[in-house]
């Protein structure tokens, strides 16, 4: 799952994208209101930590920016300690939590995937489709109630499908989703088969249901049977 720090503090901004990547998210990160704009409106994240003191102008741009284009990205907000109005306007703008500096990286981190688990999953540690059962709190997915022998990739990826299903995913989707706005650089998203084809081999063996299908010239489905 991929995230974007908005933060002009780059010893605390890289401190966060450190802690969140060794945590397992894909993690940008930008300094400024302008190259945060240019992101979010082109690129999909599951959550936006955005500081509302930048140089070039105040978070709450960008969030009410957000609002109006209807775009599905989280927002974490970091406020100063004494900022109250800060925090109520930027919940009212929309933001879906907000965290306090200093903070500890385990807060950071509890608050990121609350607000993933809201938006995706109504709030629950447990996702379920078909006969495919997902444990958020020890990234582990199960046919059956039997573990899959997952890599990282193939767990995110799978997880992808689970909370998209029925809709169908384009092969550059996915390879945004799973490696972040630079994969749009290669010539060909081919390895995505690859990892499609690990995956179902991997459901098949514990006897899943074949249950993601290729959509043909547009990208592939899992669909809730």
């Amino acid at each position: 799952m991929k995230l974007l720090i908005v933060e002009d503090n780059l010893l605390l901004a890289e401190d966060m994208q450190t802690f969140l990547q060794e945590s397992g998210f894909i993690v940008e990160h930008t300094i400024n209101l302008t190259e945060a704009c240019e992101k979010a409106f082109v690129y999909d994240y599951e959550v936006i930590i955005l500081d509302l003191g930048l140089p070039d102008g105040n978070g709450l741009e960008l969030l009410s920016e957000l609002k109006k284009r209807r775009i599905n990205a989280g927002v974490l907000i970091v406020t100063a300690k004494d900022s109250i109005d800060d925090k109520v306007k930027g919940l009212e703008f929309g933001a879906d939590d907000y965290v306090t500096k200093p903070f500890h990286k385990a807060e950071l981190l509890a608050r990121v995937k609350s607000i993933i688990r809201r938006r995706n999953f109504d709030g629950n540690n447990f996702v379920e489709v078909n006969d495919l059962k997902a444990d958020l709190n020890t990234s582990q997915i199960l046919v059956n109630d039997q573990p899959l022998d997952l890599t990282k990739k193939e767990y995110d990826l799978l997880l992808y499908f689970m909370y998209n299903k029925n809709r169908i995913l384009t092969k550059e989707s996915i390879a945004e989703h799973l490696w972040g706005d630079d994969i749009d650089q290669v010539d060909s998203f081919d390895f995505i088969y690859n990892h499609v084809k690990n995956v179902r081999k991997k459901i098949a063996k514990v006897d899943g249901m074949n249950s993601i299908r290729s959509v043909y010239g547009m990208g592939y489905k899992l669909f809730e049977l």
